[in-house]
């Protein structure tokens, strides 16, 4: 639906082929490699991971061999679960990006085997990163954080725009809302009135909630909780944004 919605992303030539040249996987999630499986008309594509996410989705889920019914049709590039790496596409082409991967958390998806998890690596299982052009500003993409140290602060502080977990506003919203279910923290979230304040001092970027449940009141622009998200100085995040960097 985000691929239909963006004309930037339609087929350039025909009706198959797409101009998405590679991937990025920030974790194991359905939610966020399911999409894969859409683009599998093959076309060739490199798929940037994690061992252990590669793992996951190759080894132990068939539904992905489609990815894999020719030569090449997707290049897999491992990356280390902290440092900097090339964007390429599946021919190898640098794309002129560069990709600070950022450990967030060793929680894998409830799908994968207990015995699995024992043969991964606890710090490839949840990911943010960093985007950059070799000279230009940077972009920070961090969709689930269960916490917020100071070196992470410190790499916050370096970029310019920040897209940052805004999943729930409190950490009881889903049990209070729907009865049951899990509390924000013990799902990875920080939830958003705790964030104001971890988050007070960073003042470089600019400062944008993305990955919003639609429990969250604050997406009410009516609402108390809207007004301090943007008195606190950051923005909600709507479909169809770009950024120019």
């Amino acid at each position: 639906m985000q691929i239909e919605a963006t004309p930037e992303l339609h087929p350039r030539e025909g009706v198959r082929q797409s101009p998405i040249a590679g991937l990025v996987l920030a974790n194991a999630d359905l939610d966020h490699v399911l999409g894969l499986l859409l683009l599998r008309e093959l076309q060739p594509l490199r798929v940037h991971s994690t061992a252990s996410v590669r793992r996951i989705l190759r080894e132990d889920n068939s539904m992905f061999a489609m990815l894999q019914r020719i030569p090449k049709q997707t290049v897999w590039s491992d990356f280390p679960s902290a440092g900097e790496f090339h964007l390429a596409d599946a021919e190898g082409e640098d794309a002129g990006l560069l990709c600070h991967a950022w450990s967030l958390s060793s929680h894998y998806p409830a799908y994968v085997a207990a015995e699995r998890k024992l043969q991964l690596t606890p710090g490839e299982a949840s990911l943010g990163f960093v985007l950059r052009s070799r000279s230009g500003p940077r972009l920070a993409y961090l969709p689930a954080v269960p916490q917020v140290n100071a070196a992470l602060l410190q790499q916050l502080n370096n970029c310019d725009v920040l897209l940052f977990d805004g999943t729930f506003w409190s950490d009881d919203e889903l049990i209070r809302v729907q009865g049951r279910g899990q509390t924000a923290t013990q799902m990875g979230h920080i939830p958003v009135e705790n964030i104001l304040i971890k988050l007070a001092e960073l003042n470089r970027p600019r400062k944008i909630f993305l990955h919003i449940n639609n429990t969250n009141p604050m997406l009410d622009e009516a609402s108390a909780q809207h007004r301090r998200v943007r008195d606190a100085g950051w923005e909600i995040a709507e479909d169809g944004w770009q950024f120019n960097l």
